[in-house]
């Protein structure tokens, strides 16, 4: 008997595609087909090979979380600044925060979790930083 809608992933059988972003590589989790689109979920690792440029955009979600297995990663949040998160840190980015990546380890990996599965994302200029001195920055 099986459940709809239940879903196992396996290392072991993972499949990393391009995506979004193409200094990123993308392993689909199975829960947009779980959740009819009401979710999807990625790990995400560093595309070795590829030049790193990521422009300020937004995503018009209801929810998208990071949170990061292996490496590193700088992003600057519109109204927080520069925010680096190292391995078990996390982040909840609100709907439609002007954000970008500025730079990460080239052993990158991190989950993100994201509803609606199907989202736009916008090209906008970039972020207004609030500012920070070095002391308050999160090195979560």
């Amino acid at each position: 008997m099986t459940t709809q809608g239940f879903i196992a992933t396996h290392a072991r059988e993972a499949q990393f595609e391009r995506g979004l972003r193409a200094f990123f590589e993308y392993r689909d989790l199975g829960l947009k087909q779980a959740t009819d689109g009401r979710v999807v979920a990625h790990v995400i690792r560093a595309a070795g090979g590829t030049e790193f440029s990521s422009q300020p955009h937004l995503h018009d979600t209801q929810f998208q979380f990071v949170y990061v297995l292996k490496g590193w990663i700088e992003f600057e949040y519109e109204g927080q600044g520069v925010v680096r998160l190292e391995a078990g840190s996390s982040v909840y980015q609100p709907p439609r925060i002007r954000h970008r990546e500025l730079e990460h380890s080239k052993d990158l990996e991190m989950i993100e979790i994201v509803a609606p599965a199907k989202f736009r994302t916008y090209d906008s200029p970039p972020p207004r930083a609030a500012r920070k001195s070095p002391a308050r920055r999160s090195r979560a």
